[in-house]
């Protein structure tokens, strides 16, 4: 294959405090990524990227950085960091980092300056504003957290933004030190051999000079969460923000020539599709991979996901390469939203449709979303609005891995519950089994190995009915159709006149598809790879 790893290769994301413990203190570690490095490779993934790992109050559980330079002690050290992008690139794993730009922690030391008076040279690293005429915060943003994005010092008289909580105090990147502080951080990770960043909510980097109100959200329910109050039309997704992405892919460019490839960017884009296509650049390249968040949301209708598919493609821009993700660190898993047949289907469907995909851990096991007593419950998300059920805690319970104590993540009690079915559903015990989740996982990614069409191919949406999805993926001579059974009954599906005499690769409940004068008899909840 002649394309850039990105595109022909499959990311993983680790969410590091749950993925193994590597010390006996209840959390997973660097060191506890790098005991399972095998594991990784023999999954068949080509990279990994890791949720923040910097040094952190944990406020945010990581999002709150107070240092973009160095490891927080409860992941390790930055030796431990140096060893684990060894290991991981000696097994041809590349590793990516969760890139902060938006926000630090307000016990960084930049912060801490710009607090300490109106006159410090790092006040304007920050956004600070007089209070409105009343006395109140300067407009109505609302923090994406619930409540006012504004927060009184009563030390200086001022009020400063924040997009998320109040100990994430938003940076000021229309100041040109800021924006050059940052573009050095990314340096020092590539320096030290990153291949890339994920940034977080990139789309939220400028905010409009003057500050005026948001509209109203006319669709607005209190069931949403206080943050849909209002529509961020001033507080998000401003046109500076694009120079700021070209800068950032300049770096990374400046970097594609040192043995391993183009390194990546990854931004993190909760938009419509038409204004998530600006991400990739216009004027100059900006993300490599605008995150496409679609199925996570989608209906889960053949119809639906078709149209969804077509409208993607369709508006991609000449040189634009697409990605698909089925689940992350701040939404329900796939199993939680879909079930647990259809959770097989949709593994098929990432796997196969053109572009990137980006699996979540634990997805590969089935695992749904944990519910958390809210005596246990960590996220602050779940905590400021309780009973919503917005909290993040039940997406990011530790990884199972056999059935010894506590799954084999820990030696000790996790941070969070396990998954009441761990016994059953761990590492260990699905790999014995030939019709688990995870052993179809295998041999997903090895089917996509084994054929380029899968990889980098042409796509074509095939005519369908009923719960059938299908669609086309060629290149060169290489022709393979894949065909999704969404329903839960039986479906028929009528191949091109020049599929016949096709074999089957793969389907997702272990027998072999059945084919009759070439219609494709598909099984209730059956996804198949056929070779034409």
């Amino acid at each position: 294959m002649t394309a850039p790893w990105w595109q022909s290769g499959v990311i993983y994301q680790i969410y590091p405090r749950s993925f193994q413990d590597g010390n006996g203190d209840g959390m997973g570690d660097l060191r506890g990524i790098g005991q399972r490095l095998d594991y990784l490779a023999g999954l068949g993934i080509d990279a990994i990227w890791i949720s923040p790992i910097y040094p952190s109050p944990m406020v945010d559980f990581g999002y709150d950085v107070a240092d973009y330079r160095d490891i927080d002690p409860r992941f390790g050290t930055l030796a431990d960091f140096d060893a684990l992008l060894t290991h991981a690139h000696a097994r041809g794993i590349r590793v990516l980092l969760d890139f902060v730009p938006n926000h630090s922690s307000d016990r960084h030391p930049w912060f801490v300056e710009s607090r300490s008076s109106r006159e410090n040279p790092k006040r304007d690293w920050y956004l600070w504003r007089d209070a409105a005429a009343d006395g109140g915060p300067p407009n109505n943003w609302v923090s994406d957290f619930g409540g006012s994005a504004w927060e009184w010092d009563e030390a200086t008289g001022q009020y400063y933004y924040h997009a998320f909580l109040k100990e994430q105090p938003d940076l000021n990147w229309r100041n040109p030190a800021v924006q050059a502080a940052m573009y050095d951080v990314m340096r020092f990770w590539f320096d030290r051999g990153v291949d890339g960043f994920r940034i977080d909510v990139l789309w939220h980097l400028i905010k409009a000079e003057v500050f005026p109100d948001n509209p109203p959200n006319a669709a607005y329910h209190p069931a949403l969460g206080d943050m849909h109050r209002v529509l961020q039309l001033h507080s998000t997704d401003q046109p500076e923000v694009h120079a700021i992405a070209a800068e950032m892919r300049a770096i990374a460019d400046s970097y594609g020539s040192a043995g391993r490839g183009e390194r990546v960017l990854i931004g993190e884009i909760y938009l419509p599709v038409d204004r998530l296509m600006h991400y990739y650049g216009r004027e100059r390249p900006e993300m490599h991979l605008p995150f496409n968040f679609q199925l996570i949301e989608a209906v889960w209708e053949a119809r639906a996901l078709a149209t969804l598919i077509a409208t993607y493609e369709a508006a991609l821009p000449p040189g634009g390469w697409p990605n698909w993700v089925l689940g992350n660190h701040d939404r329900p898993r796939v199993a939680a939203r879909h079930g647990q047949a259809q959770a097989r289907v949709a593994a098929m469907l990432l796997l196969t449709l053109r572009g990137t995909p980006t699996l979540y851990y634990a997805d590969e096991l089935g695992m749904s979303d944990v519910p958390i007593p809210l005596e246990q419950m960590r996220d602050p998300r779940g905590l400021r609005e309780p009973g919503l059920g917005l909290g993040r805690d039940p997406v990011r319970t530790p990884m199972s891995w056999d059935g010894s104590a506590h799954a084999g993540f820990s030696t000790v009690e996790p941070w969070l519950p396990l998954n009441s079915d761990w016994p059953a559903r761990n590492v260990a015990r699905m790999m014995t089994d030939p019709a688990s989740i995870l052993l179809l996982y295998h041999q997903l990614l090895a089917v996509r190995r084994a054929h380029p069409a899968l990889a980098i191919g042409d796509f074509a949406l095939l005519a369908s009915d009923g719960d059938v999805l299908a669609y086309e993926r060629r290149e060169g001579a290489q022709r393979l159709i894949v065909a999704l059974n969404l329903g839960g009954r039986r479906q028929r599906l009528q191949l091109p006149r020049e599929a016949t005499g096709c074999r089957s690769l793969l389907s997702t409940i272990g027998a072999a598809p059945l084919i009759e004068n070439d219609v494709l008899l598909l099984r209730a909840d059956e996804g198949v790879i056929l070779a034409a």
